[in-house]
């Protein structure tokens, strides 16, 4: 399970995870539409049913997902892209309240695979958006980990077992 923390300042969602895979592949997981709209999701939680990438700096992306019935969007501009080192894009979803945030994502060799670490900004003045990231960013780090390494999908992973 991937590493997340909030900063002492309150501003952000950190974390990290190591992925048994190059650089390349796990950029590609984080930047092509058709592989995202597989590893975005978890039946039963929630799936992306589209997701549209202009991947250049300034380019628009958005995702728009299914959960539980309701469909929710997240859209941003890239704002820094280095591949297959660096990801910066800006983040607006349409859950209630929201403000406008920004996701950096570093991706490093180490050993045979790479760390991805994540850095989820601009969250110091929306505590509720904070807490959600926080809870949400471990299960896509795992998720896009489980995808590049074992092929998993939102369809074909494993129910998660709740705890008891």
């Amino acid at each position: 399970m991937a590493t997340v923390v909030v900063t002492a300042d309150g501003d952000a969602v950190v974390g990290e995870i190591l992925i048994a895979a190059p650089c390349e592949r796990v950029f590609q997981a984080l930047t092509d539409p058709s592989q995202l709209l597989q590893w975005w999701g978890q039946k039963g939680m929630f799936t992306a049913t589209s997701w549209d990438i202009d991947l250049r700096v300034g380019g628009e992306w958005r995702g728009e997902a299914n959960m539980r019935g309701s469909t929710f969007w997240i859209k941003g501009k890239y704002v820094q892209i280095d591949p297959p080192r660096l990801l910066v894009y800006t983040w607006l979803s349409s859950m209630p309240g929201e403000t406008p945030s920004l996701v950096r994502f570093e991706l490093a060799t180490e050993g045979g695979g790479t760390r991805v670490k994540l850095r989820h900004s601009g969250l110091a003045a929306n505590v509720a958006a904070r807490v959600n990231y926080q809870n949400m960013w471990p299960a896509l780090l795992s998720w896009a980990r489980g995808f590049v390494e074992m092929g998993e999908t939102a369809e074909t992973r494993p129910m998660p077992v709740p705890p008891e």
